[in-house]
């Protein structure tokens, strides 16, 4: 899955966390046109990820539910490794925990999480 459908997964989620979901709350979260937020969508729900039903909104599928659990872990962990462990202030945490999520493999992840879990057995 491409880094831009990652994030559009991503928000999705956030948003059913907030209620309804709608094509207008995606593009104006994202920064992106409506025709950009649908086009994305498409490519979701035809992977199986999500369904969008004209007028009523877009709701993640079981399988959408689970890699978007999957992407905003990765994220939050990413967030808190930068903020906590390295002392990155929250804001530059948040901006380069989005950039690294789509990028650094699931090893160096995991070696992140054993390098964390190390140092705040310490403290």
């Amino acid at each position: 899955m491409t880094q831009s459908l990652e994030d559009y997964l991503e928000m999705v989620s956030f948003l059913a966390d907030e209620g309804d979901v709608r094509i207008t709350d995606i593009a104006v979260r994202l920064g992106v046109s409506k025709p950009s937020v649908l086009t994305a969508l498409k490519t979701l729900e035809e992977q199986g990820l999500l369904e969008h039903e004209r007028y009523k909104g877009v709701t993640l599928t079981k399988q959408g539910k689970i890699r978007a659990r999957e992407i905003r872990e990765r994220h939050d962990f990413l967030t808190s490794f930068l903020r906590d462990i390295l002392g990155v202030s929250s804001a530059m945490a948040e901006q380069d925990a989005c950039k690294l999520e789509h990028i650094l493999s699931e090893e160096t992840i995991d070696k992140m999480k054993i390098l964390a879990s190390s140092i705040t057995k310490k403290h």
